[in-house]
């Protein structure tokens, strides 16, 4: 077995029910929130995590699925092992990067549409407008591969991806990490942040 397909296994389950269904405990273990989800990612993973943190595991980008697990280790498994801290957002660089390597050699169109929707997040978290237009543009483009049947989670990420947008192009940054960065909140951020959904 590859050393990433545990993680893998893990995060997406049955990958064709994924794909098809995106069932209801994927999302929550996506893009929910539960302690022990978070302590599950820790025991299991934390080892990696830190490993990808460090700038190991670098051989994992030769293929697609092992890219796709490194990008996971660094973006999406930091926000819940290390949830509400500094270090949740210590891999977003070098995400960044990967997932520019990757998209500039075609590594995502070698990957079901449902797999592709994390790499676009690396992009869809940056606090930059260029890789924000980006995400919109890469989420627009694979909504419209997806049969209609199966489109109504694919809407949601684009719609998730324009909010994030939109509050870039007025901020520069996310209201909503400043707390755990330690960084101070402007008024206009501090009224944003008391409206509904502004923490997604």
């Amino acid at each position: 077995m590859n050393p990433w397909q545990r993680l893998l296994d893990w995060w997406f389950g049955d990958i064709e029910a994924a794909a098809s269904a995106v069932a209801a405990n994927r999302q929550r273990l996506w893009f929910g929130y539960l302690a022990e989800q978070d302590d599950e990612a820790r025991r299991l993973f934390g080892e990696l995590c830190a490993a990808a943190l460090a700038g190991d595991l670098q051989d994992w980008t030769e293929q697609p699925q092992g890219w796709l697990a490194l990008i996971l280790l660094l973006d999406q498994l930091p926000r819940m092992i290390h949830r509400g801290a500094p270090q949740a957002f210590s891999g977003d660089v070098r995400a960044q990067a990967l997932v520019r390597q990757g998209l500039e050699s075609g590594l995502d169109s070698r990957l079901p549409a449902i797999c592709r929707v994390f790499p676009y997040l690396v992009l869809e978290h940056a606090e930059d407008l260029a890789q924000q237009d980006e995400a919109v543009a890469r989420f627009a483009a694979l909504r419209e591969q997806i049969a209609a049947e199966q489109r109504a989670p694919f809407d949601g990420y684009l719609d998730y991806a324009e909010r994030h947008r939109q509050v870039i192009r007025r901020f520069g940054r996310f209201p909503h990490r400043n707390a755990s960065l330690g960084r101070s909140s402007t008024a206009e951020e501090l009224v944003f942040l008391a409206q509904p959904g502004s923490r997604f």
